[in-house]
């Protein structure tokens, strides 16, 4: 005699079903549920940690959890993006597995959806699909309705063929699938404004009519890269389709200050060992080249893991706009830094009013030929920028010194701006002079030869410190101030002189070099240079 066959339930719309030889079911979801209740309801009900001390427990979320979870599903105006940065060791990677579980088999599958998790290293996409398939393995009721395949790490929902897949940056792409559901798992490591493997996954959710992306990671360490542009632009702009939850300490917090911990890390007590924290954050404050990792990693501060010059809190102080009625009347200077024909040169304007602030206007070039190609090395939307109108494009494949000095020329003369001084590097100025020259530019203008090296720039940087400090800069949060300053790094020889140096930096700094020139040309450290001047007839 052939037993009937097992009686299938389903418990609510998506649910996993249950058949009479599983083991006993929990207690009945409610009904009426929101979808955010439902999420929370099926990851502490099916879902068991995967490894660790609490392993084969079920997971219970922390309340920061739950609040994402809800600020997701429940909102009325539908999620699109979803932003969750948070300092290291607080559960991001768990709870990255089981949302996606939650689309998998749980109360958000939807029948032959594909579902990816993307990392920027096959490390960290290895990591959370070993911790979804722990999860499914913990669990006889999730194991009966998942088809894991090891040898493609794929894992499939068999009641509704929904399909998850983990992708890396260094590994496989986006390109030919249409996930509905899309995770990215420490973005914070992206430098940079943009990133082809990032731009694909988003891209490829353009076939459905309701995609979610949903970002979880660490800070990234500059305003500038792509993770903090994210959350700045969901911050201001206040879009009802982004979600965005930050944890991070406040600027200038002291390491060992216990508020601070507690705003990076609201998961301590759940995932985040309180002890550990404080053992970690008190040996980077004994050892000062610990710190700025400590900064980012445990604090969630943007802060590069390499000594940055400036500290972003002091340069978004200084971001007010400039004058141009002032520097209409002030006595100003330009400083060049023209660098390679084929990036950035930048040309900025300083003037000093009777309050003693230094106030910058900049110009920066760059060739139309083969522009997106450099925006995708500098991982900057130059492109953006010159729609805008902050970064002006020249002629050709090269910088034409022609173009600049015609522009700056008419542009000066249109703002009623008139520069007395011009203060240069050496690279390539016999070129710009001719340009000049032929142009009629900044004729009988004094011309000032400024290095590079620690000499020459040492005393500048120690001036624009200063003022900086002092909240005496305006510079108007131009973008390509902004890229530069977030990037910057500066070195130090052996009698502690410095200077910026470019070949440690991702970023072009040419905006900002030309800026440091220009201040102290006008400050009161310029009257006590050494500096040879020249004519330029």
């Amino acid at each position: 005699m052939i037993s009937p066959r097992p009686v299938q339930r389903q418990r609510y719309p998506g649910s996993i079903p249950e058949t009479r030889h599983a083991p006993p079911p929990p207690p009945p979801i409610v009904p009426t549920m929101t979808r955010g209740g439902r999420v929370i309801a099926f990851i502490e009900k099916y879902c068991k940690v995967p490894e660790g001390g609490q392993v084969n427990q079920p997971i219970r979320l922390a309340p920061f959890q739950k609040k994402f979870i809800l600020a997701i599903y429940d909102n009325p105006r539908r999620t699109r993006r979803a932003l969750l940065s948070i300092a290291r060791k607080n559960g991001k990677s768990a709870l990255i597995a089981a949302i996606l579980l939650a689309h998998l088999v749980g109360p958000e599958a939807k029948t032959n959806a594909q579902i990816i998790s993307g990392a920027m290293s096959r490390d960290q996409a290895a990591l959370v699909y070993k911790l979804a398939v722990n999860m499914v393995r913990l669990n006889p009721m999730l194991a009966a309705l998942v088809r894991i395949g090891h040898s493609a790490k794929v894992m499939t929902g068999i009641a509704r063929n929904t399909e998850y897949r983990p992708i890396a940056a260094d590994g496989s792409t986006a390109h030919g699938l249409s996930p509905v559901l899309a995770i990215l798992d420490e973005v914070g490591q992206v430098r940079g404004a943009t990133s082809d493997f990032i731009e694909a996954i988003v891209t490829s959710q353009g076939a459905h009519d309701d995609p979610l992306l949903i970002a979880i990671s660490t800070s990234a360490p500059s305003d500038a890269d792509m993770f903090s542009m994210w959350i700045d632009d969901a911050t201001r702009s206040g879009d009802p389709h982004t979600v965005c939850h930050e944890y991070r300490a406040p600027d200038g917090a002291d390491l060992l200050d216990p508020a601070a911990m507690e705003a990076a890390n609201p998961g301590l007590g759940y995932f985040r060992n309180r002890e550990d924290l404080e053992e970690n954050l008190k040996r980077a404050s004994r050892l000062p080249a610990l710190e700025a990792s400590a900064r980012n990693l445990l604090l969630n501060q943007r802060i590069a893991l390499e000594s940055l010059w400036l500290a972003p809190a002091i340069w978004k102080a200084n971001s007010v706009s400039p004058n141009i009625e002032f520097l209409k009347r002030a006595t100003t200077a330009i400083a060049l830094d023209l660098s390679s024909r084929l990036d950035l040169t930048a040309a900025v304007v300083a003037g000093r009013d009777d309050a003693n602030i230094i106030q910058l206007l900049p110009f920066v070039f760059t060739p139309s030929a083969g522009l997106e190609e450099r925006a995708r090395r500098d991982r900057a939307p130059y492109d953006q920028w010159v729609r805008e109108g902050k970064l002006i494009m020249t002629p050709g494949a090269s910088v034409d010194y022609t173009y600049v000095c015609e522009f700056l020329r008419d542009a000066l003369r249109d703002l009623g701006v008139n520069p007395s001084t011009v203060v240069f590097d050496r690279w390539r100025i016999d070129s710009f002079k001719q340009a000049a020259q032929a142009a009629h530019f900044m004729e009988g203008a004094t011309w000032i030869e400024c290095g590079q090296g620690y000499k020459d720039m040492s005393p500048r940087i120690e001036y624009f410190e200063a003022k900086l400090s002092e909240g005496q800069i305006q510079h108007g949060g131009h973008p390509l101030f902004n890229l530069a300053a977030a990037n910057a790094i500066a070195t130090r020889d052996a009698a502690g002189n410095c200077k910026l140096d470019k070949a440690k930096t991702t970023q072009r700094i040419d905006p900002l070099v030309a800026a440091v020139m220009a201040a102290y040309a006008v400050g009161e450290g310029e009257q006590q240079t050494d500096a040879p001047f020249l004519s330029l007839i």
